[in-house]
């Protein structure tokens, strides 16, 4: 059975984004070899209070070769997109149709918040 882990940080904390990368540590040393992975950065919908910049997520997300989504629980913003596209990665693995070293280009999933407007999230 393939399993995926969402490792979700607060954009207006920047303790909860440093800690990303513990989690990432833990896993490779503790999860099968390959577990999908999704980075999510919550709390999209507070743009004024941002702490976390986008380019630092996707830059880290490209480093693991993870998918990233900037979300919003609060008004459910990229949530959908997100679980759908760790979900069609699991079943993609699990039906042996993916190739190579599972590195994902994120810049395809890459959503942000729109700064003109902090109540929506858009295409990056």
């Amino acid at each position: 059975m393939e399993l995926g882990i969402i490792l979700v940080y607060d954009i207006t904390d920047e303790k909860s984004f440093e800690n990303i990368q513990n989690w990432m540590k833990s896993i490779k040393e503790n999860a099968s070899a390959g577990v999908e992975r999704l980075l999510l950065g919550n709390k999209c919908d507070m743009e004024a209070k941002r702490k976390v910049q986008k380019e630092q997520a996707d830059k880290l997300a490209r480093e693991h070769g993870i998918r990233f989504f900037e979300t919003s629980a609060k008004s459910s913003m990229n949530v959908d997109e997100a679980f759908s596209s760790l979900a069609r990665d699991i079943l993609l693995k699990s039906g042996g149709r993916r190739s190579g070293n599972g590195n994902k280009p994120p810049s395809t999933d890459l959503k942000t918040c729109d700064k003109k407007n902090t109540n929506k999230c858009s295409l990056g």
